[in-house]
């Protein structure tokens, strides 16, 4: 994980999170675009890989992964 990853405050992933437990695909790909676009689109994937993924259970992770699967299409596309 890159140092910037590292520096990134909870108060910006929490949000995050509670997207993913309210099942909001939609809140949760804005979230993911606005963090992108400050900090980068490595720096999401760092986040979302080493910090958001881990701290999932099984089946809200299987979720997520569903959700980005189905759809197509990636930050990087967007950003």
């Amino acid at each position: 994980m890159t140092d910037a990853a590292t520096q990134i405050p909870l108060s910006i992933v929490i949000p995050i999170f509670a997207a993913i437990s309210d099942r909001d695909w939609e809140r949760f790909k804005e979230l993911e675009l606005k963090f992108a676009n400050n900090y980068g689109v490595e720096t999401w994937a760092d986040v979302f890989n080493f910090r958001v993924l881990p701290a999932l259970d099984k089946e809200t992770k299987t979720w997520v992964l569903i959700q980005k699967c189905s759809k197509g299409y990636t930050v990087r596309d967007v950003v």
